[in-house]
């Protein structure tokens, strides 16, 4: 019977609990907004993950296609997204999303609804509108603007 040298089987368990401990990642938790505003469309954005990982995401958007609009018919469609994001707010369910530790999927789905740069700390919603797919920049915030 061999004996191990303590040194390696202390070294084996502490690799054990690392490898544990990046198979169930935990999501972070937090709330975020954001809006994204470019020629053909306009999204706002709100994302709240509580501690247990629950994820609550509305993203209001308006497709504004070909059509023209100055910068103050922007500035109005982008506030009555955000009234009517505040506004229906509270009736947003959680949804079922996995988190890898770099992305939030659908269940068994493969494209990114979240996207999570844990040393940045930077979140961003991936936004998809028929073959496009839009990345929306969200900002941390202690409390939703109203």
């Amino acid at each position: 019977m061999r004996i191990l040298p303590r040194r390696f089987v202390v070294l084996l368990a502490a690799s054990g609990v690392a490898l544990s401990a990046c198979s169930n990642p935990q999501p972070p938790s937090g709330r975020w907004e954001g809006f994204y505003d470019a020629p053909g469309v306009v999204i706002v954005a709100r994302l709240e993950i509580n501690p247990d990982g629950d994820v609550r995401v509305s993203a209001p958007n308006a497709i504004t296609g070909e059509t023209v609009l100055t910068t103050d018919e922007r500035a109005g469609l982008r506030r009555r997204l955000q009234d009517g994001l505040a506004a229906s707010w509270p009736s947003v369910d959680p949804l079922p999303l996995d988190f890898d530790g770099k992305a939030f999927h659908k269940p068994g789905g493969v494209a990114p609804q979240l996207e999570w740069d844990v040393e940045k700390k930077r979140m961003t919603l991936v936004f998809y509108s028929g073959r496009a797919s839009v990345r929306v920049p969200l900002t941390a915030v202690k409390n939703f603007s109203s």
